[in-house]
């Protein structure tokens, strides 16, 4: 039986883990993240996970700390996995793995290298993204490709709900490959970077409308960070208000760029007329009522 040591995090190391059990991994050791209580915690827990499965797991701030590594080293792993940790891993500790270290990446590699690839390919408009098993080196999501699952981005989904789509694309790719990484017989493709492009992380900042921009430019952006992410936010009369639900809308809009009440219904007016159908708008996580955004934009 080979066996790996484990990053993991998020649904994807949640569903990967059971995967790498499944094909009859001995997972030795599993090292995740302590969750953040400033963020919202909408996602399956690895550690939760090992203490059912009775699988050994550390919290440790640094994966390259010498306590960590020692750790690493101890259990002998044939493999080292990846699966939404959030930090990169040192060389030294990659070499640690006679049969390879390899990440699952949330995007068709070479494009959408880096941090958030989800959110990024949604901002962006793409029409399909996928996940991607590659070996891990130096530098980031830079390795050698294992295999890839394409799962389409239709016109209003979510980052949320393709992320939904990519933890089950992980799973998928994950299953498929090990056969040939346990054998030594698993294809290594070129990652031809040249050809891709690499983006670094998001903050809630980065969601500020500019309703000068088209419409379809803003509608990515609420898609890209639609809660559960932090949401795409404009300022009214100096409060901060959040789209937590919309679609583009049809047609064209005389009123000026901004969020405007037209025939009882809301709407987010673009710089080229087009416009947002607004079905759900927060303040400090709450929906407005009818009265409530009626009262905020008259005090506009």
């Amino acid at each position: 039986m080979k066996r790996a040591v484990v990053f993991a995090y998020h649904n994807v190391g949640v569903r990967c883990l059971k995967v790498l059990a499944a094909r009859g991994i001995d997972v030795a050791l599993v090292v995740t993240h302590q969750d953040n209580p400033a963020e919202t915690i909408w996602f399956e827990s690895v550690a939760a996970l090992c203490e059912e499965s009775g699988i050994p797991f550390i919290t440790p701030a640094d994966p390259s700390a010498p306590e960590v590594m020692a750790q690493v080293a101890a259990a002998r792993p044939d493999f080292i996995f990846s699966f939404y940790y959030r930090h990169m891993l040192p060389v030294t500790l990659l070499e640690m793995a006679p049969r390879g270290a390899y990440n699952l990446h949330g995007s068709l590699l070479p494009k959408y290298r880096g941090r958030v690839p989800v959110n990024w390919a949604v901002l962006h408009g793409e029409t399909e993204t996928g996940a991607t098993l590659h070996e891990m080196t130096a530098k980031p999501d830079a390795g050698a490709i294992i295999g890839q699952t394409m799962v389409p981005i239709l016109p209003d989904d979510t980052a949320f709900e393709v992320f939904g789509k990519l933890t089950v694309a992980a799973e998928q790719t994950l299953w498929s490959a090990l056969p040939g990484l346990i054998d030594g017989t698993a294809p290594r493709m070129p990652n031809e970077l040249a050809k891709g492009s690499y983006f670094g992380g998001r903050k809630p900042e980065d969601g500020r409308i500019d309703w000068s921009q088209p419409a379809q430019a803003v509608y990515n952006l609420h898609r890209a960070v639609a809660p559960p992410y932090p949401g795409a936010w404009t300022v009214v009369n100096g409060r901060t208000v959040v789209i937590g639900r919309a679609r583009l809308a049809r047609g064209r809009f005389d009123a000026a760029p901004g969020l405007s009440l037209i025939d009882g219904q809301l709407y987010g007016v673009c710089g080229d007329g087009g416009a947002l159908r607004i079905s759900e708008l927060l303040e400090n996580g709450q929906a407005l009522d009818a009265a409530q955004l009626a009262q905020l934009l008259a005090a506009a």
